[in-house]
């Protein structure tokens, strides 16, 4: 699949597969896949249920935790930092671009790390990550800021 970004070992971040290539993933060898994408939103190949149903048929793990741009807050994060640990790795996480995907892996891994927000921004921009979400950033930055060990 085109437009993906490998985090670390644990974590690639990407848009939503279609069906086939979410079978891709399984033969490649990830282990879970986790959607970001709300139910309703615009644009979707695969409904979340229809997705499930899938990943899992693909023999892998399925974690949909929705999250809208609009509506970004800590609980999301928090959801998904708490299910990270005990989820079966390699993970391909995905929103429609890979934005969202993108920003809680880094926060993930930041929080981990002890980064600080401004240090997780400049590790994204390194990584080649385009935000051009300001919300995005604004959240990111104060999320690891306050997360962070």
């Amino acid at each position: 699949m085109d437009n993906t970004m490998k985090i670390n070992d644990q974590i690639t971040v990407g848009p939503q597969p279609n069906r086939d290539e979410i079978y891709e993933f399984g033969r490649e060898g990830f282990k879970t896949i986790v959607n970001f994408r709300a139910a309703n939103e615009d644009g979707m190949p695969l409904t979340p249920q229809a997705e499930g149903e899938a990943v899992q048929s693909a023999g892998m793990h399925y974690c949909h935790i929705p999250v809208s741009m609009s509506l970004l807050d800590d609980q999301q994060v928090d959801e998904f930092r708490a299910q990270f640990d005990d989820l079966p790795k390699p993970i391909f996480a995905h929103c429609k671009s890979g934005k969202r995907a993108g920003a809680m892996a880094m926060m993930e891994t930041a929080c981990e790390q002890g980064m600080t927000g401004d240090q997780t921004l400049q590790q994204a921009r390194k990584m080649g990550f385009q935000c051009d979400k300001p919300e995005l950033k604004d959240f990111v930055k104060h999320y690891v800021d306050t997360h962070h060990q």
